[in-house]
């Protein structure tokens, strides 16, 4: 930003005045966004510190103060749901299962349901595992065994359907959360 700065209000740069003006504009609305943006950041960490349900959320791997604000705010009351399973369904974070004779196959992953909190926990899960990556292992085995065997992308959203689960369980159950 600093380099379109100089460039607009350098004299050795020749650009028409209506471009100069264009950029300027540019710029405030730019400047204007960035301190609505963190306005609206800091009372998403304020209102994560004081809330007992977004406090919980926040310490499972991956997930911030913007999912956990997402999930509370998008996400219907989770006793609704039966299971982890059906929640992380809702998310589109399950395979599809395809059953002929009693035998199910599991298919790709649906991509139907809820898209801001599946791409916010992907985005965590993939947080999650570089992290993992740049240390070298994990705790859990689970998912070194899958980052391993795995490409990284189709590991997020695993580590993601995951994540939902945890979610729902320590939701419903009120409880913190723990390592397994």
């Amino acid at each position: 930003m600093k380099v379109l700065q100089s460039a607009l209000n350098g004299p050795q740069v020749d650009l028409p005045t209506v471009v100069r003006e264009m950029g300027q504009l540019y710029l405030r609305q730019i400047d204007q966004l960035t301190e609505i943006i963190t306005r609206l950041a800091d009372e998403l960490e304020a209102a994560t510190k004081t809330d007992c349900e977004l406090r919980r959320l926040c310490t499972v791997p991956g997930i911030g103060p913007v999912t956990a604000g997402a999930i509370a705010a998008f996400a219907p009351n989770l006793e609704t749901f039966d299971s982890g399973r059906n929640f992380a369904a809702w998310l589109g974070l399950v395979p599809r299962q395809h059953s002929t004779g009693g035998k199910t196959r599991l298919g790709a992953v649906s991509k139907m349901g809820q898209c801001d909190i599946r791409k916010l926990l992907i985005v965590g899960a993939m947080s999650v595992i570089r992290w993992v990556v740049r240390r070298g292992g994990s705790t859990s085995r689970w998912l070194a065994n899958i980052v391993a065997r795995k490409p990284r992308m189709v590991a997020a959203v695993a580590l993601a359907n995951k994540m939902a689960r945890m979610v729902w369980a320590m939701t419903t159950k009120g409880e913190d959360y723990r390592i397994a």
